[in-house]
């Protein structure tokens, strides 16, 4: 086959139709723009999402929960069977010290591992905030200011005062946001400090933060490990957490699975488990984001084949004189395959453009999420792969939307057509 002379004989066609060409060739540019619009924002929703959780959540996180031990002193040394049953109503938990035992020990071994990225001790404990006659309960959590920066960059999420700024004295606290507006105070006022055990302590407001998130900004504060030790009246070698970074995410579960072998009578959670719900939205996002789009690219290839249909009944006159002057029905069905893919990449291309253009708008576009969210503009991803795949399935779309009606023309009979 000459495809040179096909190519000239497809553009023909095309030109002389140029309204249906057009017409067929929005259908493929709207449908690639709107894939690419849609599939830059939901996979920058889900990224933003995902990134503003992992921002403030460890990895893996170490931990000593509270356990209720089904223990009885009664029956110690005896055996509880089918004649033996002692039962005891009502069991409360034991009070327990909350400290991971040889806590910073045990950061210092975890840290020297080539996986580590860096271990964050922290003390923390629940408090009640007493400014004036109302109680506010929120937590207090004592931070190595350095490791927080470094896993964490708390200091970039500082809206007043600065992150340093706890290491001036033993008495000073940086509080969230909604906390600072529920306590109505500012940095350089003071608000006292109430622990579960009646430790009380008068500190100074020394900065303000924002996570974005209304629950953490509304109840968590931090101090220096010393402030808090020193508030809890424990030792400098309390600790009540670790959290864990480690350089490559994806596999914090076995990670923690080789910790667990280590130091089994350490509990731990890694930041999957953690934030399950965020993951179960994430995947159903992602399921809605292609069926929408796979469905905007099929509805486009439907109305190519309508158009290559039209167009093939337009043009069975042409197609009787070419089979008569000696093509072949594969000559047939490869001039008008030409046809649709010259429709599919030249929608295709503009489709991109406009694609990216929209979603640069909407990502330069002001965001209003007040004081709920730290975000600025719209999340949108400039990805290759999507503008690849977007081409390639509307490559695909259109050669399959052009294949049937193509070998439909090359099995016209040329005489009926003649004489008809």
């Amino acid at each position: 086959m000459n495809w040179k002379l096909a190519f000239s004989i497809a553009s023909t066609h095309l030109l002389t139709k140029k309204r249906q060409s057009i017409i067929a060739m929005l259908g493929v540019t709207f449908g690639i723009s709107m894939f690419i619009i849609m599939i830059s924002f939901m996979t920058g929703v889900n990224d933003f999402l995902e990134d503003m959780a992992m921002d403030n959540t460890p990895h893996i996180r170490i931990y000593k929960p509270i356990e209720l031990k089904d223990k009885k002193i009664i029956a110690d040394g005896k055996v509880q069977d089918d004649k033996n049953w002692y039962v005891l109503e009502h069991q409360r938990p034991k009070r327990e010290l909350t400290k991971i035992k040889n806590g910073l020990i045990v950061a210092q071994q975890i840290a020297d591992m080539p996986e580590v990225t860096g271990v964050a001790p922290q003390v923390g404990t629940q408090v009640f905030f007493n400014n004036g006659p109302t109680q506010i309960p929120g937590t207090l959590s004592g931070i190595d200011i350095d490791m927080q920066k470094k896993l964490f960059q708390l200091d970039e999420k500082m809206d007043e005062g600065a992150l340093e700024d706890l290491l001036k004295g033993s008495d000073v606290i940086v509080v969230g946001k909604g906390l600072a507006k529920k306590m109505n105070v500012k940095v350089g006022d003071r608000v006292s400090v109430t622990t579960p055990e009646g430790n009380n302590v008068n500190v100074r407001i020394a900065g303000i933060f924002s996570f974005g998130i209304a629950a953490w900004d509304e109840s968590k504060s931090y101090a220096t490990l010393a402030t808090v030790q020193k508030i809890m009246g424990v030792d400098p070698s309390y600790v009540t957490e670790l959290h864990l970074k480690i350089k490559d995410k994806t596999q914090a579960k076995a990670f923690k699975d080789k910790l667990q072998q280590r130091y089994p009578d350490i509990y731990m959670e890694d930041w999957e488990a953690a934030n399950a719900s965020i993951l179960a939205g994430t995947v159903i996002r992602n399921v809605m984001t292609i069926v929408v789009c796979v469905t905007l690219l099929i509805v486009a290839g439907f109305g190519i084949y309508n158009i290559m249909n039209m167009n093939i009944i337009n043009k069975m006159k042409d197609i009787a004189i070419l089979k008569a002057t000696g093509f072949q029905g594969n000559d047939i069905t490869g001039i008008f395959l030409l046809q649709s893919l010259m429709i599919g990449i030249g929608g295709g291309v503009i489709g991109l453009l406009i694609g990216w253009v929209v979603s640069y708008l909407l990502s330069r576009t002001p965001f209003p999420a007040g004081e709920v969210v730290r975000m600025s503009t719209f999340p949108v991803n400039f990805k290759l792969f999507h503008y690849m795949a977007g081409l390639f399935f509307g490559f695909l779309t259109t050669l399959f939307a052009g294949y049937f009606p193509s070998k439909r023309a090359a099995k016209v009979d040329p005489v009926q057509i003649i004489r008809g």
